[in-house]
């Protein structure tokens, strides 16, 4: 290993998810798997690949820079959508590359139709609606100066879209909210019919919409989190289970996250392990160290508070976590030597570490613990 840890891949885990979310989306709409964030800490470059092979020819990211890095990999017929953040001068690029990508501040759409004018060729663009996240979106209220601008340029400009984004769609408590959202934006899309426009999508469906508004899915849905086999919340999922079987969990962890043990010590009873004084010995004591810490990604919380795998068994970590180092408690595993596998999230035998549990011990939601993992890790496919 030239790095200390090393993520895998299940690619069959990941067309398991697929497949499972495109019945629930249905033929009708198109299915838009969001790689923002590094593909969720599962690697951009590393994950695109796999993708392609499950049958998804749409990407969502954040930034152009996402986009960029997901240009570089994709196949042809692949199609980008950029939902964030694009400098100015970047623009041309996208135009250029043919990537679509959201719109939703007049001063935006009036650089949008100057630059397509310099680069005479028209924009894809989303023109992306506020329906009651307060966030990102055009107001009512400005949209009379959106058609205008759509019609008096339509020559550079394509309207690929029209979206929103749901505000909370994972917890039930949001319940009426959504149903307002959802409500909200078929208005719009009525109004701009109204005035003329056949966006090629309307998209307003997240993972948690897919999920738990079927209606809310339309010509497109952007999935994000249910795609990589996690659920949007543990309300959601229990809810599902509940339904289904509680042995019938359809989706499916893609990523596990694992590592070795570099060093092992014998350490009398009595004392401290780590620095400072956080942990000391109740009896003689078999330790070992594993060359992650919140350095890379395996969190300070962790300390005295985290395990992991070791053949098999469920091990503590003890003491503080270092900046690249964790010392685990390995008294009760036998033959435990250097060079034998640690995982960090993932299975080992008829043991687990999920994510989600992993997100408990690390008081993080499982969104923030992936989209924090280094992109140094090298990430590879599964055998």
């Amino acid at each position: 290993m030239l790095h200390t840890s090393y993520i895998e891949l299940n690619k069959d885990a990941l067309n398991n998810n697929i497949q499972f979310l495109k019945k629930r989306i249905g033929s009708h709409a198109r299915y838009s798997m969001v790689v923002k964030a590094n593909a969720y800490g599962h690697g951009i470059e590393e994950l695109l690949p796999l993708v392609e092979d499950c049958g998804v020819d749409h990407y969502a990211v954040f930034s152009v820079a996402e986009a960029m890095r997901a240009w570089e990999i994709k196949k042809d017929f692949c199609e980008l959508m950029i939902m964030g953040f694009i400098d100015d001068d970047y623009l041309e690029w996208a135009i250029e590359k043919d990537v679509s990508f959201f719109v939703f501040t007049p001063e935006r759409l009036r650089k949008v139709i100057e630059v397509s004018k310099k680069t005479k060729k028209p924009a894809r663009i989303h023109i992306e609606l506020e329906t009651g996240m307060y966030r990102t979106g055009f107001c009512e209220d400005q949209l009379e100066e959106v058609s205008v601008l759509l019609k008096k340029h339509a020559s550079n400009l394509v309207l690929e879209g029209i979206c929103s984004h749901m505000a909370g769609a994972e917890s039930i408590v949001n319940y009426r909210r959504m149903l307002e959202q959802i409500d909200a934006f078929n208005k719009l899309c009525s109004w701009f019919h109204a005035e003329g426009f056949q966006p090629r999508y309307r998209h307003l469906a997240c993972s948690a919409g897919v999920l738990n508004y079927p209606d809310s899915v339309m010509d497109m849905a952007r999935v994000g989190i249910a795609s990589y086999g996690f659920w949007p919340s543990e309300e959601m999922k229990m809810m599902h289970l509940k339904e289904v079987g509680f042995d019938e969990n359809p989706l499916q962890r893609v990523l596990s996250w694992k590592s070795v043990i570099m060093s092992v010590n014998n350490v009398p009873k009595g004392k401290y392990v780590s620095y400072g004084k956080s942990f000391m010995t109740n009896r003689k004591s078999k330790i070992a160290t594993v060359p992650v810490g919140y350095g890379y990604g395996f969190s300070r919380t962790l300390s005295n508070n985290g395990h992991v795998l070791v053949d098999g068994k469920r091990v503590r970590v003890i003491g503080s976590v270092n900046m690249n180092m964790a010392v685990l408690d390995v008294t009760d595993v036998e033959n435990v030597k250097v060079g034998d596998s640690v995982v960090l999230i993932g299975e080992q035998g008829d043991e687990s570490i999920s994510v989600e549990s992993f997100s408990d011990m690390n008081n993080s939601m499982n969104y923030e613990l992936l989209t924090r993992l280094p992109h140094h890790i090298p990430r590879r496919e599964a055998p």
